[in-house]
């Protein structure tokens, strides 16, 4: 894959930052505390990376929209409560993109989060210097729509053909499909390499940071 590509784009959680086991205990909670059924962890995991109103929705279809909206509004306080800092990162994940910063690269985040909270978690790890734009859920549509590829790219100004996803679910995945780019799948968060592989990446990889060396 050398000398490949111009442009990578990270998904954010699950892929740069370990908070898998966070985002499913925080669902599960206000799941508790509005009286509905709690999803099992692997039913949580399969939404992360969709917008949290698609999340909701997916995890909790009988449920009343008000009530729904409730667990959402739950779910993100009870998220953002913990104030997270650069050793939330998973090991090596700075360094790795300071150094493809420095080799060229243009790098950018495409994440189901909402910008505030993209924006407040790029700040608090440090990395906002690394990333030359970011697209996120209330910003355009929700993956696994390539429209957060699309617009990233049209940005940016790259080809298409040079550019590379990198995420730890079918859903970024699937949106790399969708806008005809190749990706690489980390099994890091969300999803084992088998279900990965559904979705012809170049790659399952265990870490963001095993692309060093390999680009």
């Amino acid at each position: 894959m050398k000398n490949r590509f111009d442009l990578i784009i990270f998904d954010w959680d699950g892929t740069l930052v370990d908070s898998i086991d966070w985002i499913v205990h925080c669902i599960q909670q206000a799941a508790v505390r509005h009286g509905c059924p709690v999803p099992t962890k692997q039913a949580t995991k399969d939404i992360i990376g969709l917008s949290i109103e698609n999340a909701i929705q997916t995890l909790f279809p009988k449920v009343d929209s008000t009530v729904r909206q409730l667990i959402a509004t739950d779910y993100s306080q009870t998220f953002f409560s913990r104030q997270i800092s650069r050793d939330d990162l998973f090991p090596g994940v700075y360094d790795m993109l300071e150094q493809f910063r420095n080799d060229g690269y243009r790098l950018a985040v495409a994440t189901g989060k909402k910008s505030s909270g993209l924006h407040e978690a790029i700040q608090a790890t440090g990395v906002a210097d690394l990333f030359c734009t970011t697209r996120c859920s209330d910003q355009t549509a929700s993956k696994p729509d390539p429209l957060m590829i699309d617009e990233i790219i049209a940005e940016l100004g790259v080809n298409k053909q040079r550019t590379l996803m990198v995420g730890d679910s079918v859903h970024d995945l699937q949106m790399a499909l969708n806008a005809q780019v190749a990706s690489v799948g980390v099994t890091c968060g969300a999803h084992p390499a088998e279900t990965l592989q559904q979705y012809q990446p170049l790659l399952c990889l265990n870490y963001p940071t095993d692309l060093i060396g390999l680009l």
